[in-house]
């Protein structure tokens, strides 16, 4: 009987430390909502003041409340004043908390000092972000968050909007069109801009509008989603035209604006609304790039095309994302007009310092460092950026070309047909079937 006393006694907590180590490990969510979170509220609620004292994130008080700590409370030393918190919410990744700026404090204080935030309260990660004029919140994440995607239940919806990534703040990257109407991505060989693209185009698949690809790699990455593809071009001359036909049908939008005295083409008529179209470049250089003087001439009309429609078409409702591996001058003449007019940006993991260099530093020169320190055993990690100065890291979860391929068959009735991109409409035919029989058959061995 003691025996099995004995053996309850230690067996059980032993079972328990070990459930809680393989938790860790395997379901970080459930170990951070039993352990991490109520660890952290604790240590959040008992140094907040030092904390933030530390941190340089106090002001003086003023006189007024000077003088009511004085007189009031009776106490001699008035101690220097911590944003107030609002609201403090848990969650299965994290901790959010609000806080109200004091007089004196900007939230660029407190994203300066995010990183001693982060080792004081022992989180993975803060981030802070401004609600509205005096308030930010500090978004806690508790573990890795982008080490396994999973997307949240809560993700913002919009007319043109397609969750894309995942955040390291646990909330959903996605491609807001009515905001960031062009993007630029890029990143190199096996870094994951292929699965970014994926998942926008499985995305955009379940929107109303027309998909146009270029690929001028014949077509090996996006003739697969030819289903659901209003226009395709995989050759530079195929390319060509189908740009000379996009122009076409921006300037045919435009002189419907102009008859209804619209701004855009949300604010027509239902009935005359033209539908989006997303123009989708897999790979850009391969339209810069010439092998003799007879193709400047179609270069040079192409790229010119391409920064028409980036400057102007975003009213007429088409959206450009261009992909590469490589986007800056040494791509030839117009590469940085185009590049300029392209706000929203995402890099993953680059070969040097230049590249990292041409999609960010000319909008958050900061995230430079973080494209830099992304590992190459970890693809589909990437660094997104826009206009405003703000970045963040953010991951893709994991969806092959098959899977990609099926969501486009499924929604191929979805696919509208634009009459001026008709010529180059995508021929939907079945994949031929692999022999993997060997091409030689063996020699069969006489004894």
């Amino acid at each position: 009987m003691s025996d099995l006393s004995t053996l309850w006694e230690v067996g059980l907590p032993l079972a328990g430390a070990g459930g809680l180590g393989y938790a860790r490990a395997r379901a970080p969510r459930v170990f951070w909502s039993l352990v991490g979170l109520p660890v952290a509220r604790v240590r959040f609620a008992v140094t907040y003041r030092s904390t933030m004292d530390v941190c340089g994130l106090t002001v003086q008080p003023s006189r007024l409340r000077a003088f009511m700590v004085r007189t009031v409370a009776r106490r001699v030393d008035v101690q220097p004043v911590p944003p107030s918190i609002r609201r403090v919410r848990g969650s299965s990744t994290g901790m959010r908390v609000t806080l109200r700026l004091p007089a004196g404090l900007e939230p660029a204080d407190v994203v300066a000092a995010s990183e001693r935030l982060r080792h004081a309260w022992g989180v993975h990660s803060v981030n802070v972000v401004e609600t509205r004029p005096g308030f930010v919140e500090l978004r806690m994440t508790g573990y890795d968050v982008l080490r396994r995607v999973k997307m949240p239940r809560r993700i913002p919806s919009g007319p043109m909007t397609v969750p894309v990534a995942l955040r390291e703040d646990g909330t959903a990257f996605v491609r807001d069109y009515l905001k960031v109407p062009h993007a630029l991505t890029l990143g190199a060989n096996q870094s994951g801009k292929s699965m970014y693209q994926r998942n926008l185009i499985a995305g955009l698949a379940r929107l109303p509008v027309a998909l146009v690809g270029i690929d001028c790699k014949r077509g090996v990455e996006q003739r697969g989603y030819a289903p659901r593809l209003s226009a395709l071009a995989v050759t530079p001359e195929e390319a060509a035209g189908l740009l000379d036909a996009l122009v076409g049908e921006m300037e045919a939008r435009f002189d419907l604006l102009s008859e209804y005295g619209a701004a855009d083409v949300w604010a027509l008529p239902d009935k005359v609304r033209p539908v989006p179209v997303v123009l989708l470049v897999d790979e850009i250089a391969e339209l810069f790039l010439v092998t003799g003087k007879k193709d400047e001439e179609r270069r040079d009309r192409m790229v010119t095309q391409m920064i028409r429609m980036g400057q102007m078409a975003r009213a007429a409702g088409i959206f450009l994302e261009v992909c590469g591996q490589r986007f800056g001058s040494d791509l030839g003449r117009g590469a940085t007009t185009l590049r300029a007019q392209l706000t929203g940006r995402v890099v993953h993991r680059v070969n040097d310092k230049q590249t990292a260099d041409m999609g960010l530093g000319d909008i958050a020169p900061d995230a430079v460092v973080a494209v830099l320190t992304i590992p190459p055993d970890r693809p589909g990690l990437a660094v997104a950026g826009d206009s405003s100065g703000g970045w963040s890291r953010i991951r893709t979860p994991e969806l092959s070309a098959t899977e990609t391929a099926a969501l486009c068959a499924q929604y191929a009735h979805l696919t509208p047909r634009v009459p001026a991109l008709e010529p180059f409409r995508p021929v939907v035919t079945v994949a031929p079937t692999v022999d993997t029989a060997p091409l030689v058959k063996p020699v069969p061995v006489t004894e």
